[in-house]
């Protein structure tokens, strides 16, 4: 008789379906350097919102801060000249874990990935005549580029997904790229990974859109976290991220990486305290500094600068390849069992949205739970349930609204009307409105695993799901 418990079985077929997934070097890294998860009892699943920071990380930054003194570094004096050193090498460590040749690109510190975005969009030169095309599952950061484009004439085209993978319409694609006019400036914006539905479109588009006369704007942010982005291979002209996304801390500090040719495109509509070698008030005029120094407003985020590099070295350490490949065990363990789970009408519990395989997909999995009669299940009520078992997901839209329309089968007729209007509407008019128009919410349940992430946190999740076994609205 097998005394076996489900928990152990379980485990054991992971075993045998992910032989590569070494449990023990995880437990190991997961103890050393993340031990609070299991110490204050969280499954933290909400990597795509936000990575975990590891022990060393804070010890090496407060070791550094403790022993030494730091000042602005716009300055030549000893502890001003001790910081650019140390911010200098933050930088250098950019390029080489991103594998970018400093001759090819510059790396320009940001708030974060959004940070970035404003850069590009407040200084591309968009005119009439121009284009900004970009795929319907953007974050709105890259949405928000539209309204420069749109500001300065420039045509805005969004390019569909398909549902039910939520992957490039290609054909739409190639016609919008075929449009570009000779002469005339035009970006392409699209995520290397949705942060809704985790599928990763392909980096080839850079080159073919290259090929059309295209600048590309990549946003990297949910992809760098656990992929390889080698930009000795994949060469798009602005890549934006935030480098909490990848190890945790420091929060507040990204990057815009932009290759120096379409740099020297931009045109920047201010100039800032950092950003000019000269200015002048009565003279009525200004020189911007050139290469990185004259996007960088202010003062840099110099003693967090320091922690960038401590957290990449940190990533590096473990290996992204040993990362990616517990992401994609973990992942099609987890969307395997979320698909298994049926009430006793067989009707499913759960409906995906995204790829129900890793093929070109990431650890993101976003999900809606319905009853045994196909009635919704409210994302809030499923958040609020999570959250009193102190398992850590994200709900709502994420941000993604282009992505989260088509998946729910909204229509431009369906939201028109909700805009334009003299008194904004608040998020639970807008989810009133909806009501009856689509089967599914405006969001979902979102949840995302990473660098520390254990098979027994994806299976608390799935044990939690199955609690909405046969559950009724």
């Amino acid at each position: 008789m097998c005394t076996n418990t489900p928990y152990e079985r379980v485990l054991a077929d992971f075993k045998q379906a992910c032989p590569q997934f070494d449990l023990d070097a995880l437990a190991d890294l997961r103890a050393r350097e993340y031990g609070r998860l299991d110490g204050l009892g969280h499954v933290y699943l909400d990597y795509t919102g936000g990575g975990l920071y590891a022990q060393s990380q804070l010890d090496q930054h407060m070791a550094m801060l403790r022993g030494g003194v730091y000042g602005n570094p716009h300055s030549s004096n000893p502890t001003s000249l001790a910081m650019t050193e140390l911010a200098e090498h933050a930088r250098a460590y950019v390029f080489e874990y991103f594998n970018a040749s400093p001759d090819d690109y510059a790396v320009i510190f940001t708030q974060n990935a959004s940070g970035a975005l404003k850069l590009v969009g407040e200084s591309y030169p968009f005119q009439p005549g121009g284009q900004y095309v970009l795929t319907f599952d953007n974050h709105n950061s890259v949405n928000g580029i539209r309204e420069f484009a749109r500001a300065k004439g420039a045509t805005v085209t969004y390019a569909p997904v398909l549902p039910p993978e939520l992957r490039i319409d290609e054909d739409k694609l190639v016609a919008l790229l075929d449009s570009a006019q000779p002469g005339t400036d035009n970006l392409f914006g699209y995520p290397a990974q949705s942060n809704f539905s985790g599928v990763q479109h392909s980096l080839d588009w850079i080159a073919r859109a290259q090929a059309k006369g295209w600048d590309v704007l990549l946003d990297a942010a949910a992809f760098a976290p656990t992929n390889r982005l080698d930009l000795s291979r994949w060469q798009p002209d602005f890549v934006c991220l935030s480098f909490y996304k990848i190890f945790g801390y420091p929060t507040g500090v990204g990057a815009l990486i932009a290759h120096r040719d379409t740099l020297n495109k931009l045109h920047r509509p201010w100039f800032a305290g950092g950003t000019i070698t000269i200015a002048s008030v009565q003279g009525d005029g200004y020189y911007l500094e050139e290469g990185e120094a004259a996007f960088e407003d202010g003062t840099i985020d110099y003693l967090n600068l320091p922690a960038v590099e401590i957290g990449l070295r940190h990533i590096a350490g473990i290996g992204i390849e040993t990362i990616h490949e517990r992401v994609i065990c973990l992942t099609q363990w987890l969307i395997d069992h979320l698909l298994a789970l049926h009430h006793s009408s067989g009707a499913p519990v759960i409906h995906l949205y995204g790829p129900a395989d890793t093929h070109m997909r990431g650890g993101t999995v976003t999900i809606n739970f319905f009853d045994p009669n196909g009635r919704l299940l409210d994302y809030r009520d499923v958040e609020a349930e999570a959250n009193s078992l102190t398992i850590s997901l994200r709900t709502g839209c994420f941000c993604n609204p282009g992505a989260g329309e088509q998946a729910h089968g909204l229509t431009k007729d369906d939201l028109v009307s909700c805009f334009g209007k003299e008194e904004r509407m608040s998020f639970e008019e807008f989810i009133t409105v909806m009501h009856g128009k689509v089967k599914d919410a405006v969001g979902a349940v979102r949840v995302s695993v990473g660098v520390a992430t254990n098979f027994d946190d994806v299976y608390r999740f799935v044990e939690f799901a199955k609690t909405f076994i046969d559950r009724q609205v």
